[in-house]
């Protein structure tokens, strides 16, 4: 089977070189590799096509017009048959395309998503904010550790879907906006298969700034709303906690100035989560730092988040 990796990048010449470092040493070797440069101020022309000797790469240059968009010029240039996809600030495990090609031939898999964790050598900033993305204090789990695979919709860090498919529904409809999530549901709806695979996960370098974080966060809001129009049904209960969490948040201190029973329930029901997640945190990546760290982004992501889908509604389409 030929993979065709294709990777759109934006003004990140120093984390897609250590992408295609990743991809240069995996242990199953059918793959070419297809960068799409989205307009970048940063080009990485000369970079890139150094590395032509220890894989078959291909470099292409667009004018920006998003990440989607940047996908589907780089599936018209492919000659594979099945297309993964990631985003420039990955690093891959040795064994990962094995892992997906396992998955893909054994399981029958049309599509698949993937999940993302931090390394260890990543900062604590960047292991709080991957923790806060993938905790079931924060997310439910939902993101990269579901029971039913079958229910899982990828993201675009960590997706593939075979030819067969691109052929069928199309490509990507939006440049950034739940383009994947969105496009996930419609191969679902025209009938192939796509699951979570566990085994086939990237480490994934997040916004280094906690104003990035809080915006992209924001911004996963608003795009919950944006494919729910598009896919009516398509928001879940879970998707809308973060709201509630934020509503509870500007209720406390209401509530101590009227209501002191109803604070107390409130504040101690807020100190176990801050609780669990210090500790929950603080034990999976043994730091206390970052347990710190892990408490402050995902108050974060959850009330922007939250924050984002309040406004959903009021934006265009």
């Amino acid at each position: 089977m030929l993979f065709s990796v294709i990777i759109p990048v934006f003004n990140r010449p120093k984390e897609l070189m250590a992408l295609l470092d990743s991809l240069s040493g995996q242990c199953y070797r059918d793959f070419e590799v297809i960068v799409v440069d989205d307009g970048s101020d940063i080009t990485c022309e000369a970079e890139v096509l150094s590395l032509q000797d220890s894989m078959n790469l291909t470099y292409v240059y667009q004018q920006n017009s998003g990440q989607g968009f940047a996908r589907n010029k780089g599936m018209h240039q492919a000659n594979g048959n099945f297309f993964i996809f990631l985003d420039s600030d990955c690093i891959l495990p040795t064994d990962y395309l094995s892992k997906v090609a396992e998955a893909v031939n054994v399981k029958g898999l049309d599509a698949f998503g993937g999940p993302d964790r931090a390394r260890d050598d990543f900062n604590p900033l960047q292991q709080a904010m991957n923790y806060s993305m993938t905790s079931f204090w924060t997310t439910g789990g939902i993101r990269g550790k579901m029971k039913d695979p079958a229910k899982y919709q990828a993201r675009g860090y960590n997706m593939g879907f075979s030819r067969e498919v691109f052929e069928e529904v199309g490509g990507f409809r939006d440049a950034n906006r739940a383009e994947d999530i969105e496009i996930s549901l419609r191969i679902k709806k025209a009938g192939f298969r796509l699951e979570l695979v566990q085994e086939a996960w990237v480490y994934h370098h997040r916004k280094s700034t906690l104003w990035g974080f809080a915006k992209q966060s924001h911004q996963f809001g608003r795009n919950r709303i944006h494919v729910n129009r598009l896919h009516p049904g398509a928001m879940q209960l879970v998707h809308l906690l973060p709201l509630f969490f934020l509503i509870g948040m500007l209720m406390l201190p209401v509530l101590y100035g009227f209501f002191p029973g109803l604070f107390a329930v409130g504040a101690t029901l807020f100190g176990c989560w801050v609780l669990a997640i210090l500790v929950s945190a603080s034990f999976e990546t043994g730091s206390l730092r970052v347990g710190l760290l892990a408490v402050l982004t995902s108050c974060i992501q959850l009330a922007c988040y939250g924050a984002g889908i309040a406004y959903g509604p009021f934006q265009s389409k």
